[in-house]
């Protein structure tokens, strides 16, 4: 990268810092003295700025609100012992980030506004970054378009923004899964792989009929036969099945390629699983459980981190694991947490220092 980028950064005459603290934060509820912005009008990025955290001011037809020409990312920074601040992998999510836009017909926003742009956000509200065990700070790019235009076609105007947001863990303790056969996450042509808004506002419904029937989350299937595994809820999903991890694949464009699934991979093949993905599907899984070689389940994602599921139910009939007695999901978490707060070697040169 050349030098970092000229950013124009008005600061926030008080800290709210004051007024809050970092200890026990729930998910995604307090945000960060600051924030950056960026313009894209007549075919170039403008205005880049870092300014006080603040409402926006839009109009009523606005496109994005319209149309649904929204994406976003979702990366973390942490402290090390020595408290000094990084970023976990966060140009994947920036690679990831022009590939959702690209896919809902968007400009690509460049690496300089993108990345310079959060280090530099990063480094003003350094201090919001927890130092507690399973804390850190959620950093949310998103781009939304901002014609003022009622018409159903691409957007000649965007707005892109990065905000920052203290927390805690996302999901505190082992998760109960209802198989969804009815209701359908995405399908083979769709926008299934992309960040997109649209996929978590459809996933809305079959979650909420989950819950009122007890459970945390939906796994979601293959929108032909109902029978292929694709997504738990907002992560992709493993099955430690045998010596082999096993967990979806990503050739119909239907599952987000994760950063925390790419991570997984990678060191769960470091502690001797065979890791394969490929389709899944429900009978195989079953048939493992019955067979007593299905040994751990677990989501995998940057809000969740490492979520463990104890339970399954598929129609009327429901898989229960002891989680307190699993090696693999929780060394995989205590693996990731290390590399990442500095405590375990970063071999594979994850975390992007501030």
């Amino acid at each position: 990268m050349t030098a970092a980028m000229d950013i124009t950064i008005r600061k926030a005459e008080r800290s709210k810092l004051q007024e809050l603290s970092l200890e026990n934060l729930p998910f995604g509820k307090y945000f960060s003295d600051h924030m950056l912005e960026a313009d894209y009008e007549n075919g170039e990025w403008k205005n880049v700025e870092i300014k006080p955290y603040q409402p926006l001011l839009l109009n009523p037809s606005v496109a994005a609100i319209h149309y649904g020409q929204s994406i976003f990312e979702g990366i973390k920074a942490y402290k090390d012992r020595q408290g000094e601040a990084f970023i976990f992998r966060p140009h994947d999510n920036f690679r990831r980030f022009n590939i959702s836009a690209e896919r809902m017909q968007m400009p690509a926003v460049p690496e300089e506004i993108f990345m310079d742009g959060m280090k530099q956000l990063i480094q003003l509200d350094k201090n919001w970054i927890p130092s507690r065990e399973d804390h850190s700070l959620y950093i949310r790019p998103f781009m939304f378009a901002s014609d003022e235009l009622i018409g159903v076609r691409p957007s000649e105007n965007y707005k892109f923004m990065i905000i920052l947001s203290p927390t805690g863990p996302y999901y505190a303790a082992p998760m109960r899964i209802y198989v969804e056969e009815q209701y359908v996450r995405a399908a083979p042509g769709g926008v299934g792989f992309a960040k997109a808004a649209g996929n978590y506002g459809a996933a809305m419904y079959a979650t909420a009929q989950a819950k009122k029937m007890g459970y945390d989350q939906v796994l979601w299937m293959d929108a032909w036969e109902h029978k292929y595994v694709q997504e738990c809820g907002t992560m992709n999903v493993f099955f430690i099945i045998g010596n082999t991890a096993i967990t979806p694949d990503l050739n119909q464009g239907t599952i987000l390629d994760g950063v925390t699934r790419q991570s997984s991979i990678t060191l769960l093949k470091e502690m001797g699983f065979t890791v394969e993905e490929r389709p899944l599907s429900i009978d195989d899984i079953i048939d493992a459980y019955k067979a007593g070689l299905l040994y751990e389940v677990f989501g995998t994602g940057t809000a969740a981190t490492i979520s463990m599921i104890k339970e399954l139910r598929y129609k009327d009939f429901v898989m229960k694991f002891d989680t307190d007695s699993w090696k693999t999901a929780p060394m995989l978490k205590s693996w990731l947490t290390d590399i990442r707060e500095g405590r375990r070697e970063d071999r594979y040169q994850w975390m992007w220092k501030v």
